[in-house]
């Protein structure tokens, strides 16, 4: 079986500093699968390399069985796999409705002007109302997103990756700055709403241990730009050592 998205011996380099070495990895449909490590393990470069920002300097990352190595998150969007914060950071002065339909005529590849289109297209204004259901922002489509309360924002963020009907969708620190009691609610809001959404896999780089042993089918952890362990949780969480190295108390083994 072709896994959805898959990293095949990645490594990055800057300059004369390499951040990743023979990187690999393979994300299966109906997955949940979490990316952690201490700061510097290389997730951020991860993440870019699986998003298309960034090209390897060895190795290929392929979605869907297709090299996507540096195509940029725009073309990638477009074939399916989708990183969560992208929207809400460019349109936080719109309301819900207008943020949520930027991402419904991008993924229509529809041309258009934003408040006309709104008011204008039935079937804009249908599918905004759908995504906002799913994610509990119904009430709340006239309300300016920079308002919103943070857990809010975050399902704002995540509600627009949503509407642009991803296969996978990368989730990057989906509860960072959301205090803890929201957090598992958030968590089951996004998995719930993928599943009615059709997603078939979910990548989540976080670094809160609670949320990645409570909802994590794999658990792929990076240290000094190596994949230092890709294990269900069990077995992660049976070892103090790796424990111990994943969340910075001492550094990983080297590559």
């Amino acid at each position: 079986m072709t896994a959805l998205l898959e990293t095949k011996t990645v490594s990055k380099d800057y300059g004369a500093l390499r951040a990743l070495s023979n990187v690999s990895i393979a994300i299966e449909a109906e997955e949940l699968v979490s990316v952690v490590g201490p700061n510097g393990a290389g997730k951020t470069t991860l993440v870019n390399l699986l998003t298309g920002l960034l090209t390897p300097s060895a190795g290929d990352v392929l979605f869907m069985g297709e090299s996507i190595a540096g195509i940029g998150p725009v073309r990638l969007a477009e074939r399916g796999l989708v990183r969560s914060f992208q929207l809400i950071q460019i349109f936080p002065q719109l309301t819900v409705a207008e943020t949520i339909a930027a991402a419904v005529v991008s993924r229509q590849g529809k041309r258009w002007r934003l408040f006309a289109t709104l008011a204008s297209d039935h079937a804009v204004r249908t599918r905004v109302a759908q995504v906002a259901e799913i994610f509990g922002l119904q009430h709340r489509l006239a309300t300016s997103a920079a308002i919103l309360s943070q857990g809010e924002k975050k399902l704002l963020d995540v509600a627009s990756a949503f509407a642009l009907d991803p296969r996978v969708i990368l989730l990057d620190e989906p509860t960072s700055g959301v205090s803890t009691a929201e957090k598992h609610g958030i968590m089951q809001t996004l998995i719930a709403a993928a599943k009615r959404a059709g997603v078939q896999s979910i990548l989540l780089v976080e670094h809160d241990m609670d949320l990645v042993a409570a909802y994590s089918h794999r658990i792929i952890a990076l240290a000094e730009g190596c994949v230092l362990a890709d294990l269900p949780p069990a077995q992660f969480f049976a070892d103090p050592r790796l424990i111990e190295s994943v969340i910075g108390k001492r550094m990983g083994q080297r590559c």
